[in-house]
């Protein structure tokens, strides 16, 4: 079998489609009283299972798993309670990549761009103890995926009871599809998708940095789908190891991204700027764009899909649809 941690959420359960073909999959994630139940409605599940009853489940089927993916965390860059978060991404991250080391499981597991900070260090995934050292994450969410990479790094470098295979991807800008519990989360394509719909105009942040025009700041938007070829990838190939960022490459601007979805609508283009909030002005990135030649040397061949033909996918084939779930 293979585990999903966060199963139900955006990434996991665009993961689960791509899984669903390869083993028996089980979701390990909290579904609450809304809608995110829908993310997983249309996968053959072996069991679902809640995140304080993990290692219950896991105790004498050790022998049964082949991999862990660990795509759960709270993903709240907003999330100004610490010890939620170090509960949640640090403490249960540790224990199943020991959990796994133990039991020679495979461990992929999700961490972020936002541990490069306000990336005056660069976006290079240098896996290296002194390159981690010097990345300063400008949110407590940020700060607790680099706890993670930066002590896998040194586990990995000191031997002892390691998986077969332990994978980082540090996620840039994800979109697409089951990302609509997500609230505030959610891409600014789904965002401005709903108000452009609606009949109204489609607003971005203006810019508070000289060096970037309203709706020039720019960021690394991937593709969920290409998040997941990426994942397949390593699963496939069970030799690659290390931390590896997971972008396009490329950087765009926040008008790009509008006009795209505009496009997609066949609409013209009609943008607002309003004012950052103040609560995150200070913290806000201007620029991200992921570093592939790692990944790129260590054999994954595939191009990254273009922004436009990504939105145009993601629009006409989920937004627009009766029933948006994949």
């Amino acid at each position: 079998m293979i585990i999903v941690t966060g199963g139900s959420g955006f990434i996991g359960s665009n993961l689960l489609k791509a899984l669903e073909q390869r083993d028996e999959l089980v979701v390990v994630d909290w579904l609450g009283d809304g809608e995110k139940w829908r993310n997983i409605s249309k996968r053959e599940l072996y069991d679902v299972v809640c995140p304080e009853d993990l290692f219950d489940f896991l105790c004498g089927r050790e022998k049964d798993v082949q991999a862990v993916f660990h795509m759960g965390a709270i993903s709240a860059t907003t999330e100004t309670d610490v010890d939620k978060i170090v509960e949640n991404n640090v403490r249960l991250s540790l224990d199943l990549f020991r959990w796994c080391g133990l039991n020679k499981v495979r461990f992929i597991y999700a961490s972020s761009a936002a541990t490069y900070g306000d990336g005056s260090n660069g976006f290079c995934d240098d896996d290296a103890i002194d390159s981690l050292s010097k990345l300063s994450p400008l949110n407590a969410y940020g700060w607790s995926k680099h706890v993670v990479d930066r002590r896998i790094a040194r586990v990995l470098r000191s031997g002892g009871s390691l998986p077969p295979q332990c994978v980082g991807l540090k996620f840039f800008n994800v979109y697409g599809p089951n990302e609509y519990h997500k609230g505030n989360m959610r891409s600014v394509i789904h965002q401005l998708h709903g108000k452009i719909s609606a009949g109204e105009d489609a607003t971005l942040f203006r810019s508070h940095n000289a060096e970037y025009s309203d709706g020039g700041q720019l960021r690394d938007f991937v593709y969920v789908k290409d998040i997941v070829d990426m994942m397949l990838w390593f699963f496939d190939n069970e030799s690659v190891q290390g931390l590896y960022n997971a972008g396009t490459g490329q950087a765009r601007s926040f008008l790009d991204l509008a006009n795209a979805v505009y496009a997609a609508l066949d609409k013209k283009p009609n943008v607002k700027f309003v004012d950052t909030p103040i609560e995150i002005r200070d913290k806000y990135q201007y620029f991200t764009e992921a570093d592939m030649n790692k990944l790129r040397d260590a054999g994954y061949s595939k191009e990254a899909t273009s922004l436009e033909d990504g939105v145009r996918d993601y629009v006409a084939n989920y937004l627009e649809q009766d029933d948006s779930y994949l």
